[in-house]
C-alpha cells in the first residue's frame, strides 16, 4: 500500500512537471503566433514604420502594467485558474488580430496581448519554483526550455500553415486550437497553490536580494533583446556580411540558448548554480569580446554561440534561487524580478541604438560584454547572500 501510494505520489509529480513545461510551450508558442501577423497588420491597415514602432511598444507598455500584479494574482486565485484564464483569451486575442480593420481596434487588442503575455510569464515561473521545490530536483532550465521549444514550433508551423494557403484568421484560429487543446490536456495537473496571500501587497516592488536577482534578470534580456534586435546590423554593417546572412547571428545564439537550456538542469546538479550562473556570466562576456576582435566568418558565429551558451541558464538558475530567499514571497518576488527582467528586453535595443549613434557598434556591443561580466559579479554577491 505504501508503494502503491508513493507510485502515485510520483507520477501526479511528474504531471505537474509536464503541465508547467507545457505552459512554458504555451507562452512561447503564442508569441512566436504572433510575429507573422505583425507584417500583415501593416500591409492591411497601411501602417508605417513609425506607427508600428509604436504599435509594437504597446506590447510591452501591456505586460508591464500587468507583470506587478500577476504575483499577487496568483496568490489569490492560483497559478491554475490564472494560468488558464490568462491562456484562452491568449489565443482568442491573436485570432481578434488577425481579424481587426482598425487602428482603434487594434491598440487596446496589441495591449492586451501585452498584457497576457506578462501575466503568463510571471505565473508560469512561480508555477516552476513551487513545481522544482515539490520535486526536489532541478528543473527550471529544462522548464525555460519549452518556451523556446514552443516558440521554434510557433514559427514553424504557422508559416507552413500560411504556406499551405491558409489565410492569417485561419491559421491564428488552428493555433488557438493547439492552445485550448494543450490547457484541456494539462488543467488537472496545474497547481491551484499560487504562492504566499499578503492583504495590501497587490504591487511587487522588488526589496533587499531580489533587487539583484532582477538586476541579473534586467541584463540578461537586455542581452537577449539587443543580441536580436543589433546581431544583424553589426553583422551587416560592421562586419560587412551579405544582408541575406544577418539573421544567421541570432539563428547561432537561439540555438544555443535552446540546446543549453535543455542541458540546463544537468549542468547545475554537475557543476553547481554559482559555477553556472557566474561562469556563464563571464563566458557571455568573452562572446562578446570575440565578436569584436574576431577576423574570420566563423570565429564571429562562434562568439554569438558562446554568448548564447553563456547566457542560457543564468535567469532560470535564479529564478530557482526566489524559491530560498525569505524577504519577499515567492509569487511577489517572480512578479518584481519579472518586470525588472522586462524592461531589459524594451530599454536594451534603444540603449544599444543610442550607444551606437554617440559613438559605434563596437563601443554597444563592448558595453554589452561589461554587462555581461557585471551579471558574473551580482551572481556572485547573490550566492554569497543566499546560501
Amino acid at each position: 500500500m505504501l508503494n502503491l501510494k508513493t507510485d502515485n505520489i510520483g507520477h501526479e509529480l511528474r504531471w505537474q512537471q509536464w503541465a508547467a513545461k507545457a505552459l512554458f510551450f504555451v507562452g512561447g508558442f503564442g508569441c512566436a503566433s504572433w510575429a507573422p501577423i505583425v507584417p500583415m497588420l501593416k500591409e492591411r491597415l497601411a501602417l508605417t514604420e513609425d506607427v508600428l514602432g509604436m504599435l509594437l511598444l504597446c506590447v510591452g507598455i501591456g505586460s508591464l502594467l500587468t507583470m506587478p500584479f500577476s504575483g499577487a494574482a496568483a496568490g489569490k486565485w492560483g497559478c491554475r485558474r490564472v494560468l488558464v484564464t490568462a491562456g484562452v483569451f491568449y489565443g482568442m486575442v491573436l485570432v481578434l488580430l488577425s481579424m481587426v480593420q482598425s487602428l482603434y481596434m487594434l491598440v487596446p487588442l496589441i495591449l492586451l496581448l501585452g498584457g497576457l503575455m506578462g501575466t503568463i510569464d510571471v505565473v508560469v515561473n512561480v508555477l516552476a519554483v513551487i513545481v522544482e521545490k515539490r520535486s526536489g530536483r532541478r528543473l527550471m532550465s529544462g522548464m525555460h526550455a519549452f518556451w523556446s521549444v514552443g516558440g521554434f514550433a510557433g514559427a514553424g508551423i504557422f508559416s507552413v500553415w500560411l504556406n499551405l494557403g491558409m489565410n492569417h484568421f485561419q491559421a491564428a484560429v488552428v493555433a488557438w486550437g493547439i492552445i485550448l487543446l494543450l490547457l484541456a490536456v494539462f488543467r488537472p495537473h496545474l497547481l491551484d497553490n499560487g504562492g504566499e496571500k499578503r492583504e495590501g501587497s497587490l504591487l511587487a516592488i522588488p526589496r533587499g536580494i531580489v533587487i539583484f536577482i532582477g538586476l541579473v534578470a534586467f541584463v540578461s534580456f537586455l542581452i537577449e533583446g539587443a543580441v536580436m534586435d543589433w546581431g544583424g546590423v553589426f553583422l551587416t554593417s560592421v562586419k560587412h556580411f551579405d544582408m541575406s546572412m544577418a539573421g544567421v547571428g541570432f539563428t547561432v545564439f537561439s540555438a544555443a540558448m535552446l540546446i543549453m537550456r535543455l542541458a540546463g538542469d544537468w549542468a547545475v546538479n554537475r557543476l553547481g548554480g554559482p559555477a553556472v550562473t557566474i561562469g556563464g556570466g563571464l563566458l557571455a562576456c568573452a562572446g562578446f569580446v570575440l565578436l569584436i576582435f574576431a577576423p574570420e566568418a566563423w570565429l564571429l558565429y562562434a562568439g554569438f554561440f558562446i554568448i548564447g551558451i553563456g547566457s542560457a541558464n543564468i535567469v532560470p538558475v535564479f529564478y530557482s534561487l526566489m524559491g530560498r530567499q525569505k524577504v519577499m514571497p515567492l509569487n511577489q518576488a517572480v512578479s518584481a524580478a519579472s518586470t525588472l527582467g522586462y524592461l531589459g528586453i524594451l530599454m536594451g535595443p534603444a540603449v544599444i541604438g543610442f550607444v551606437a549613434d554617440s559613438t559605434s557598434l563596437y563601443v554597444s556591443f563592448g558595453m554589452l560584454g561589461m554587462l555581461a561580466f557585471s551579471q558574473a559579479v551580482i551572481a556572485g554577491y547573490v550566492y554569497s547572500k543566499v546560501l
